[in-house]
C-alpha cells in the first residue's frame, strides 16, 4: 500500500559506531524497505533500504539516472552546482544510449584479466609504501602512507596521470566529495580540474602517449570536454573509494582482532574476507538515486513516474533476510551478492581494479607489520562523515 506524504521520514544520519550505519536503517527496513523519503528541496521521494528493492531497482530500465532528474537525500553542494543535463562525457549520470557510447570503449580496459596483469606492479607499489612506512618509523598516519598513495598511484599510472601532481587533484577531489563545501569552494574545485586535465590532454595531443587517456586521444572519438569529464570521473573513482576501504578495513580489522586473526591464519581467505569487508563497511553511504521514468510497482510500493528513489547501500549490505548475522563482520562468510559496487548497467567500471589493490595491501601490510595497532584510542579517530564517500579522516598507527 503506497504511503501518504505526512509519512514521510528524513534521510537517516548518525552512526552508533565508526563501522555501523545508522540505526534508523535497520527498523526502516523490517518496518517499511520502501518508505517516503523528505528530500531537502521539499520535494517528496522514497528511500528504499531492502537488498531485493534495491537490486531490482537498480537493474530496472525504467529508473533513471539522468542528473536533470534527480535528487539528493541530503544536502550536497557538488550537485546542487551541478544541475540540468551532465555534462559530455559524465557518463555515471547518463542512461542509454549516452551512458553506453561512453563506458563501451572504457569496458575493455577494465577487465578482469587486464586487472590481474597489473598485479606485480600493485605488489611494487605496496612494497615502496611499506619500505617508506618502517623507514618513517612509528607512529604515522595509514591514510596518508599507505591508504591513499597506492590506488592513487596505480590509477594515475593507468591513466597517465603524472603522480607528482596529486595534491591538485586530491584537494580538489576532497573539495567535491564534501557535503560541508561552500558553492565557492565547489567552483574552484570544478575549474582546477577542468584546467588541470585540459593541460594533461594538451601535452599527450603534442607528445602521444601508451596509456588509457592517451589511448582515448588517440582513438578519436572524443571531444577533449569529453575526455576531460571521462578523466577526472575515472580519476576520483580511481583513488577515492579504494583509498577509504584500505583505511577503514585496516581500523575494522583492528577493532575486530579474531578476524584479522583467523584471516592471518588462513591467507586462502582473502577474497572472503575483501567482499566482507566491502559489504561490512559500505563506503558508499549516500545514494545512488534513480528518477522513474513511469508508473513502477515495486514490492507492493507504487512509485509514480518522475518520483525520485535514494538506494541505501548500507541498509541493503546488511539485510538479514540476504546475509544472515548482517550486523557481524565475518571473514569466512561468502558476501557475494553486496551492492557496494552497485548493480546493473551501472555497476562500478572498476571494482576488479580495488579488489586486486586491496587483496593485495591487506595481506603484505599485516605480513609486514604484525604488531600494527592503533596508536589512538579508537574514540580519537576521526571519521569522514561529511563526505559523500565514507571512511577515516587518518588513522594513525603504530607497531
Amino acid at each position: 500500500m503506497t504511503q501518504s506524504r505526512s509519512e514521510a521520514i528524513t534521510f537517516p544520519t548518525g552512526r552508533p559506531g565508526p563501522f555501523d550505519p545508522p540505526e534508523r536503517l535497520a527498523s526502516l527496513r523490517e518496518e517499511r524497505p520502501i518508505a517516503r523519503l523528505a528530500y531537502p528541496d521539499g520535494r517528496i521521494g522514497w528511500l528504499v533500504t531492502g537488498h531485493s528493492a534495491v537490486r531490482a531497482i537498480l537493474a530496472d530500465p525504467r529508473f533513471s539516472s539522468r542528473r536533470e532528474l534527480l535528487n539528493i537525500p541530503v544536502p550536497f553542494p557538488l550537485m546542487q552546482e551541478m544541475r540540468g543535463p551532465a555534462e559530455p562525457g559524465m557518463f555515471i549520470r547518463m542512461d542509454p544510449p549516452d551512458h553506453t557510447r561512453y563506458r563501451k570503449p572504457l569496458t575493455a580496459q577494465f577487465t578482469v584479466r587486464r586487472m590481474k596483469g597489473l598485479e606485480p606492479r600493485i605488489r611494487e607499489i605496496t612494497r615502496e609504501r611499506l619500505d617508506a612506512m618502517e623507514k618513517a618509523g612509528p607512529p604515522l598516519d595509514l591514510v596518508s602512507e599507505f591508504a591513499l598513495p597506492i590506488p592513487s598511484l596505480v590509477i594515475c599510472e593507468l591513466l597517465g596521470v603524472p603522480y607528482a601532481d596529486r595534491d591538485e587533484f586530491q584537494h580538489a577531489t576532497s573539495a567535491l566529495l564534501n557535503l560541508e563545501s561552500s558553492p565557492e569552494e565547489i567552483r574552484t574545485a570544478l575549474a582546477g580540474i577542468a584546467s588541470f586535465f585540459a593541460r594533461l590532454i594538451a601535452l599527450k595531443r603534442a607528445d602521444p602517449t601508451d596509456d588509457l587517456l592517451g589511448g582515448l586521444i588517440e582513438d578519436g572519438e572524443l571531444t577533449d570536454e569529453e575526455l576531460r569529464n571521462v578523466g577526472f570521473l575515472l580519476l576520483a573513482a580511481g583513488h577515492e573509494t579504494t583509498a577509504n576501504m584500505l583505511g577503514l578495513g585496516t581500523f575494522a580489522l583492528l577493532e575486530h582482532p579474531d578476524q584479522l586473526a583467523t584471516l592471518r591464519a588462513d591467507p586462502s581467505l582473502i577474497d572472503n574476507a575483501v567482499e566482507e569487508l566491502l559489504r561490512f563497511l559500505s563506503v558508499i553511504h549516500i545514494g545512488p538515486t534513480r528518477a522513474a521514468l513511469e508508473d513502477v510497482e515495486v514490492e507492493g510500493e507504487l512509485i509514480r513516474a518522475g518520483e525520485v528513489v535514494a538506494l541505501s547501500v548500507p541498509g541493503a549490505n546488511r539485510d538479514p533476510s540476504r546475509f544472515p548475522d548482517p550486523d557481524r563482520l565475518d571473514v569466512t562468510r561468502s558476501a557475494s551478492g553486496h551492492l557496494t559496487f552497485g548493480h546493473g548497467l551501472h555497476q562500478c567500471l572498476g571494482q576488479q581494479l580495488a579488489r586486486v589493490e586491496m587483496r593485495i595491501a591487506f595481506p603484505m601490510l599485516f605480513d609486514r607489520f604484525p604488531g600494527l595497532r592503533l596508536a589512538v584510542p579508537a574514540e580519537q579517530v576521526a571519521m569522514r562523515d561529511t563526505m559523500s564517500i565514507y571512511g577515516v579522516r587518518a588513522l594513525p598507527v603504530a607497531w
